[in-house]
């Protein structure tokens, strides 16, 4: 069996693949526990969920992700690793318990960056002026 979903968070795109295998969770060909702690931590998120919902997870995960920043890396692959899940095991109750955990975890994010208004340095506050 092979399942592959995508996920993305701002401009960083995640593909990750999912295959029969003993748990293995690699991020851009790295171990996951070798980030950084609390990007491991926010990767830990849905296995945990999915290890209390439906007990061991034989599947191992490889997450290739591109694009982005550092942080919006580890959401869009972070995404990318819950929709997998919920595609391979096909379970209403992991997808519930996602949803009620975090909606982030199987939702995109879609906000994006405003644009800068013509004539300004910023997106939002003009400058003001005075007539005095």
């Amino acid at each position: 069996m092979r399942v592959v979903t995508s996920g993305k968070r701002k401009t960083a795109i995640a593909v990750a693949v999912l295959t029969e295998g003993s748990g293995k969770v690699t991020v851009n060909k790295k171990p996951y526990d070798k980030l950084h702690l609390f990007d491991s931590l926010k990767l830990q998120e849905p296995l945990r969920i999915a290890g209390q919902v439906l007990g061991k997870i034989n599947f191992d995960i490889a997450v290739n992700v591109r694009r982005g920043g550092e942080k919006s890396q580890i959401e869009a692959a972070r995404l990318a690793i819950a929709r997998a899940l919920v595609e391979a095991t096909k379970s209403r109750e992991l997808h519930d318990a996602f949803m009620t955990y975090d909606r982030s975890l199987l939702v995109a994010d879609v906000r994006r960056k405003e644009a800068y208004k013509p004539g300004d340095s910023k997106a939002r506050a003009k400058r003001q002026t005075s007539y005095r």
